[in-house]
């Protein structure tokens, strides 16, 4: 049995409300919005009839309480009221109440608005439920398909083991850090972190189409061998492009292509594969070049030894400015013990 609320200051309207409802619906009578949010607390009902004129909490202000919250955004709320004039309309409607029933209400009309609204909101319950249970399918079928291309290449480069996995959590570090302080937050704050974190992935997907010998050799690369090395960041947007024009997938890829083709461009304008600098490098490649550079230097490789993670620290503090945004590694100051449990977990 569905909830209602219904909150009145006089009496005979709260008997003649609950007289009508209550063999069909749970009814509560409430003589002022106050105790109605007293009662929120522990009951969320299906929807609220609000009188307008009460004291203390008028109808008005209530409604504006209860969207104001997110925990009741989204009760339907009905105006009972003996005003009938437009700008008060207007103005419900422009604050998110669903209807009016004029005062003094008559039984049936009362059944029907309520029915008709509880009705609106179960379908509109059940279609959300369904887009997100879909959404959540097509979510998860994306992260598979990123995580097989990233397997593929981590598998044809034997001297990186794991190297995907962990940048990808050392990315979502930096940004949860990010939003947590303030830093970049026009850029980030409606960027779906989980997604964009998933996203970053693919930042090294060109790799599959470097040689074997060069992707794998142990010892230090020629300049010849270096510079096509340096295409992965070209290719990899090949790759991503030639999917987004086959799909049509906007923010994921999209986010992948920035990843991907400018994880080696350096603050100072020195890296590749456009020697973009400072802001001119998108926020995407600034925060996984910390990601990206930290893991190269705690990771061990036939070529080199592991270095501490104190050692690691203070070579990216060194190259802030140089390599790396000034302003991203004080975040990465804030959260770099965090890098350490990330690394081995």
């Amino acid at each position: 049995m569905k909830t209602i609320f219904v909150v009145d200051d006089t009496h005979v309207n709260l008997i003649a409300a609950k007289n009508v409802l209550s063999e069909q619906y749970n009814v509560h009578t409430l003589p002022s919005a106050s105790q109605m949010f007293e009662l929120l607390k522990n009951e969320i009902p299906d929807l609220i009839l609000l009188d307008i004129l009460m004291p203390g909490i008028n109808g008005f202000k209530a409604l504006e309480q209860l969207k104001a919250d997110k925990h009741y955004t989204n009760i339907p709320v009905i105006f009972l009221t003996s005003k009938n004039d437009t700008a008060t309309e207007s103005l419900g409607f422009e604050m998110g109440v669903v209807d009016f029933i004029s005062k003094p209400f008559s039984s049936p009309v009362l059944l029907n608005r309520i029915k008709t609204h509880l009705d609106i909101e179960e379908k509109i319950r059940d279609r959300t439920a369904m887009l997100e249970f879909r959404t959540e399918r097509l979510i998860r079928l994306q992260n598979s398909m990123t995580t097989v291309l990233a397997n593929m290449v981590e598998q044809r480069d034997n001297l990186t083991g794991r190297h995907i996995e962990r940048t990808t959590k050392y990315l979502k570090i930096l940004l949860n850090c990010m939003l947590e302080n303030g830093v970049y937050t026009d850029e980030i704050s409606g960027w779906n972190i989980e997604m964009v974190s998933s996203s970053a992935r693919l930042h090294d997907i060109g790799k599959i189409v470097i040689s074997d010998i060069i992707l794998n050799k142990p010892g230090k690369m020629t300049a010849d061998e270096f510079e096509k090395i340096k295409t992965h960041t070209t290719e990899g947007e090949k790759i991503i492009e030639s999917i987004i024009a086959d799909s049509g997938d906007g923010y994921f890829l999209q986010n992948a292509k920035l990843f991907a083709g400018s994880h080696h461009e350096k603050w100072d304008g020195t890296g590749y594969p456009r020697g973009l600098s400072c802001t001119e490098i998108p926020l995407q490649g600034r925060i996984m070049a910390i990601a990206d550079v930290y893991d190269a230097l705690v990771s061990e490789r036939p070529y080199k030894i592991a270095f501490p993670h104190e050692d690691a620290v203070e070579i990216i503090i060194e190259s802030s400015g140089k390599h790396f945004d000034p302003e991203l590694i004080k975040i990465f100051l804030l959260c770099e013990k965090e890098f350490v449990k990330a690394a081995v977990g």
